[in-house]
């Protein structure tokens, strides 16, 4: 019974020692595959920086790091679907401005908390926008698309999604510009801009990331870039402003975020391969060839303290568009 005993005892304490490395072994990462999910369609801004990301996280990781597409509802349907993830480092957001700003004033209900809900890693690039035109239309300039606009009452256009940046856009440039425009909802920039090309819409405020390939070949007219200085990956398209739309200034923003409670020595990890990522001279290149703003120096305790004022930023923007959604 004595040798029972101690026996057990030893196992016992052999059980033990092994809590210690058996909780190592549960708490390493990664050890499985990650999801960045990416609230909008394959082939748009968006989509093209959470590839970048996921590239460089599992080069820089060495883990299997997959892009899943969730687009919908102004970005909320991925958006949901991260914030009810487990925070363990396997589930992350390639988060916009919409994202994390704009619905905050836009929507009367949410089915998530911009702030609360997720944790901030880091943030990617800035995105410049454009007001581009089927070339079917008879201008060539912003001024003659204004009084093209004004002769033709309820002319459609085209945007990302309700709510999103290209969406304010167009009303900003309707409240700017007084001309009576109605709103035409898609599921991401690159299926509107199709159909501007296409002439099925005949216009719309478009991330210039995606439209540049388009402007250059001649299948849309671009009238205008919507940020205060011109794009330096196109320094021949003028500004709004400068077409006659005096403060006219709309820019956007990417970055990644978490589900809310991720252990800070997973952020810090994923925080430093994306740092690594947007400070790297040849991606920085990359991203201002193809009209986006590297954002560098980004921490994930300076991209929450960003979302907040950004919160109040673009709430101005929304209330002065007078957009507001169910």
């Amino acid at each position: 019974m004595l040798t029972r005993r101690r026996a057990i005892a030893g196992l016992g304490g052999g059980l033990v020692l092994l809590k210690p490395a058996l909780a190592l072994a549960q708490t390493a990462y990664p050890s499985r595959t990650i999801k960045m999910i990416v609230p909008y369609p394959a082939g748009g801004t968006t989509d093209f920086l959470g590839r970048l990301v996921a590239d460089q996280l599992q080069t820089g990781l060495g883990a299997t790091v997959v892009v899943e597409n969730k687009p919908g509802a102004a970005t909320s349907t991925g958006a949901e679907l991260v914030a009810r993830a487990e925070p363990d480092g396997y589930t992350l957001l390639m988060a916009t401005s919409t994202t994390l700003a704009i619905n905050k004033t836009l929507y009367k209900k949410l089915p998530y908390d911009p702030v609360k809900d997720f944790t901030p890693i880091a943030l990617v690039a800035a995105v410049p926008f454009a007001l581009i035109i089927n070339p079917q239309i008879p201008a060539k300039t912003l001024s003659e698309f204004i009084a093209y606009a004004k002769s033709k009452p309820g002319l459609a256009y085209g945007s990302a999604g309700n709510g999103s940046p290209q969406h304010l856009g167009a009303e900003m440039l309707k409240t700017a510009a007084g001309i009576d425009i109605r709103h035409v909802p898609y599921r991401g920039s690159v299926p509107a801009m199709l159909d501007v090309i296409a002439g099925h819409i005949p216009f719309m405020v478009v991330d210039l990331q995606p439209a540049l390939p388009q402007i250059r070949e001649g299948k849309v007219t671009v009238l205008g870039v919507t940020t205060a200085k011109r794009v330096a990956a196109a320094p021949d398209i003028p500004t709004l402003a400068e077409g006659g739309l005096a403060g006219f200034d709309l820019v956007a923003w990417q970055g990644v975020v978490a589900p809310a409670g991720l252990p800070r020595p997973i952020v810090d990890q994923l925080a430093a391969q994306i740092g690594k990522l947007v400070a790297d001279p040849a991606t920085r290149d990359r991203l201002t060839t193809i009209a986006l703003e590297p954002l560098p120096g980004s921490t994930p305790d300076s991209f929450a303290a960003y979302v907040k004022t950004e919160v109040d930023r673009w709430a101005a923007v929304v209330k002065k568009a007078g957009v507001e959604l169910d």
